[in-house]
């Protein structure tokens, strides 16, 4: 317990320090107000000079009692620690990083991939680091809307509202750029950069089958029994995982056992067992 302990705040910590990074190096001094907190933040910055680090912090302590109250204290806790690294990072570096580029596309680009992996690191060692996400959480509560959807509509009213603050259509429209950048690199942090092959076999020859994927491929496969709704016949249902580099052989092993069969094959972002990555033991 106490090593996963250590391992999830280290974790976080990184995480914390890249989507800094990519506030302090691009977001904001390109007044790209990605969403969130930390793009309400972007706004009274660039309006009142206030500390970016420092404002996200006071807006998540009305969130985080408005969450206690709501959602619990577990909740609340697992978020405290994400929450207050980001706000110490970012005006910690904010004095020491220089201005990286003028080019509003380039500060897009590089912030929301750079924020996308920091936060996707954040939600991967399970901490979060409060703001919009805690408000669209509590809100679920009231509203009956779904997490990512809730996001989306908040996202977006801080993107309206700083198109219109800074008096600029197009930071607006880099601003999006940058949420769906961010929102596409926190997905593939959390499900894994493996591009394993899943496939999904009916056949009536699932024994010849799997003895070729294992002579072959040194691979298994799994099956079970199942009927066709349409035909009534009885058939098999197999499921293999295979490297991108054997899904062709793969395909022309099912086509020389059983030309007749049904393939699914879907793309897998990470597989855990034998053959593959190894299942992290609980500490």
């Amino acid at each position: 317990m106490i090593l996963r302990f250590i391992k999830d705040n280290l974790g976080v910590t990184v995480g914390a320090i890249l989507t800094a990074i990519a506030l302090d190096a691009f977001l904001v001094p390109a007044k790209i107000a990605a969403g969130g907190l930390s793009g309400v933040a972007t706004i009274l910055y660039h309006l009142l000079n206030l500390p970016v680090g420092l404002m996200m912090l006071i807006m998540n302590v009305p969130l985080f009692i408005w969450s206690f109250f709501r959602l619990g204290s577990r909740y609340s806790v697992n978020s405290i620690y994400g929450t207050v690294a980001l706000s110490v990072f970012i005006d910690l570096f904010a004095p020491y990083i220089p201005l990286l580029t003028e080019d509003l596309l380039l500060a897009c680009l590089y912030g929301g991939v750079l924020m996308g992996l920091g936060l996707g690191l954040v939600f991967r060692f399970n901490g979060t680091t409060g703001g919009t996400e805690l408000l669209a959480a509590i809100l679920r509560t009231y509203v009956g809307i779904n997490i990512g959807q809730l996001l989306f509509i908040i996202d977006g009213l801080v993107v309206i509202w700083a198109g219109y603050v800074f008096r600029s259509a197009e930071l607006a429209m880099y601003a999006l750029i940058a949420i769906f950048l961010t929102a596409w690199l926190i997905d593939l942090v959390i499900d894994g950069f493996s591009s394993d092959k899943a496939f999904i076999i009916i056949t009536r020859k699932a024994d010849a089958i799997s003895q070729a994927i294992i002579k072959e491929l040194d691979r298994s496969a799994t099956a079970w029994k199942a009927r066709g709704m349409y035909s009534g016949e009885e058939q098999e249902v197999m499921i293999s995982v295979v490297g991108r580099a054997e899904a062709t052989r793969l395909k022309e092993i099912v086509k020389n056992e059983d030309p007749r069969a049904f393939i699914i094959l879907a793309n897998v972002h990470e597989v855990l067992g034998e053959g593959f990555k190894e299942l992290e033991k609980a500490d």
